[in-house]
């Protein structure tokens, strides 16, 4: 999930003569939904809708709306736009900024729904749902909604490299293990499929009942072995890619995230280029922001005399959770005597040397706050040992 965004300055109250015409966009493949709220319209929302990907016609269907508020109040309102993050992505919110119109961009699971059994949803309820959301937002009411700051366009481009990578890496996963599973069947274990002479042993490989492999399982398996070899370059790749951009980012930024991350013994070039770009090239204006973004914030349940902890939220950014909490297990192993380590071997003794998959993400929590301080306030990590070193 993108990151939260500052609060814009807006004042403590609208008035009932709206100061600008408010808009909510409905986004699908083929319909966009504009619900919208403009002075001088009795507090009724309308609705019209337009083909998808027609900037033009929304364009137009907000100089209508603008006209049409300019007759009723003889004065000419901006728009504020507002429309939820999801399989569009950002590039509605960049055409309407650089048309000068005022756009958020929204974290849909942060607005308040009806939580009856059964709930009506339509397109119709969502926008007008979502312009009640813009207009408390602002309003200045606090935590009515979590708007999401979006990448520049440098940016999210930059962070693909390693999000490629983690794909290519899945399919090779799947090849290996199709590959194993086939000989497997035929009394065949002990085959490693990346290694090197992997053809040659294809071709000396006997069943378990001594017979050679059957002609159409091995030319299936040959196919499966140009897949993976195809897999295998583009890795490599994605990884000569990925080491140029950091690289790169150390020349031209003495100070760098990645070179920070990079002086860490157990840190390499995937770990420290995955946090650098899925997160700390980013500002936090504290901690708790920080883990929130990552999904590591605790989410308490707490009503009357029930009070009791239902783990991290997970809403944050999934691939930089899970590098975080691979990163603390390697962080116990590459710095036993730093004080995070230390921290968590004392807790897991005090509960009998149980509960070391919450422990650890807790410590995945901790070594990301530590990290972040490292990097932009050059806070050192008590105990931690430097490569150099």
């Amino acid at each position: 999930m993108p990151a939260v965004a500052d609060r814009h300055d807006a004042p403590t109250a609208i008035q009932s003569n709206l100061a600008a015409i408010f808009i909510s966009l409905e986004l699908s493949r083929s319909i966009w939904l504009v619900t919208s709220l403009s002075p001088g319209s009795a507090e009724k929302m309308s609705k019209h809708s337009v083909r998808a990907g027609d900037v033009a016609a929304l364009l137009a269907r907000f100089s209508e709306l603008k006209r049409k508020a300019s007759e009723r109040t003889g004065k000419s309102f901006p728009i504020v736009v507002i429309h939820e993050a999801g399989l569009d992505g950002f590039w509605l919110h960049r055409v309407l900024q650089s048309e000068g119109i005022e756009s958020h961009v929204v974290d849909p699971a942060s607005i308040a729904t009806s939580r009856r059994r059964r709930r009506a949803k339509t397109d119709r309820i969502d926008g007008e749902a979502l312009l009640r959301a813009l207009l408390a937002f602002k309003r200045g009411e606090p935590r009515v909604c979590a708007m999401v700051k979006a990448p520049t366009p440098e940016e999210e481009d930059r962070r693909r490299l390693g999000r490629e990578r983690k794909v290519l890496i899945a399919e090779r996963v799947k090849h290996v293990n199709r590959v194993k599973g086939l000989l497997f069947s035929q009394g065949v274990s002990g085959y490693e499929p990346l290694r090197r002479d992997r053809r040659q042993r294809l071709d000396e490989l006997t069943t378990g009942d001594g017979r050679s492999l059957p002609m159409h399982l091995k030319t299936q398996i040959s196919r499966e072995l140009d897949r993976l070899e195809l897999l295998l370059d583009q890795i490599k790749r994605a990884e000569a890619e990925r080491d140029a951009l950091l690289a790169a980012q150390q020349a031209a930024t003495p100070a760098s995230p990645g070179k920070m991350l990079l002086e860490f013994r157990g840190i390499g070039a995937e770990f420290a280029a995955s946090l650098w770009l899925e997160a700390l090239f980013r500002q936090f204006g504290n901690r708790r922001q920080l883990a929130s973004y990552a999904g590591l914030a605790p989410t308490p349940w707490q009503s009357g005399s029930v009070d009791h902890e239902q783990g991290v939220s997970k809403a944050g950014n999934p691939r930089l959770r899970t590098t975080l909490v691979q990163l603390a297990w390697l962080w116990l192993r590459h710095q036993p005597q730093s004080a995070l380590a230390l921290w968590f071997k004392e807790r897991v003794n005090r509960n009998g040397g149980r509960l070391k998959k919450t422990t650890i993400v807790a410590l995945a929590r901790k070594l990301l706050v530590a990290l972040w301080k490292y990097v932009t306030a050059g806070v050192v990590i008590e105990g931690a040992v430097m490569k150099d070193a």
